[in-house]
């Protein structure tokens, strides 16, 4: 039978709304839209670099929880509610993901509160940063 595993970080909203911030299913790892909340004092970040570094620092907490990595990232849904934070968040993206280059998805939306400047979701396959990666590119 296949192991579900269910990582909560203590948010109160996922008490609300009866969710957790990461599911496993066997290998396949499934993150919540994660905001760039500080877990540890409960701060938001007012700069949209800050919050996109916290939010990917978080979704890396709970990776690990979940016996996962960043590395084993392979798609990102990227949500900016303001059109102008798009570049600036694309390039903590990259710093980030460099390497991973996972299927990235970024829209501008609006989001359940002002304070957000950015949400991140991930997907995530434990052992794809083992497994050995070919690049096709379309264009040079």
């Amino acid at each position: 039978m296949t192991k579900v595993v269910r990582v909560k970080s203590g948010s109160k909203f996922e008490d609300i709304a009866s969710y957790s911030r990461l599911v496993s299913v066997g290998n396949h790892i499934y993150v919540s839209n994660t905001a760039g909340r500080n877990p540890e004092t409960g701060e938001m970040p007012e700069d949209v670099t800050a919050q996109s570094l916290q939010a990917i620092a978080n979704i890396e907490r709970a990776l690990i929880a979940a016996g996962s990595s960043l590395s084993d990232i392979v798609a990102i849904r990227v949500f900016v509610p303001n059109p102008a934070d798009a570049d600036a968040v694309g390039k903590v993206l990259g710093d980030k993901f460099r390497g991973i280059d996972p299927a990235c998805t970024l829209t501008c939306s609006p989001l359940a509160s002002d304070i957000f400047k950015m949400e991140l979701e991930a997907t995530a396959y434990r052992g794809a940063s083992e497994s050995e990666a070919e690049y096709i590119r379309l264009r040079n």
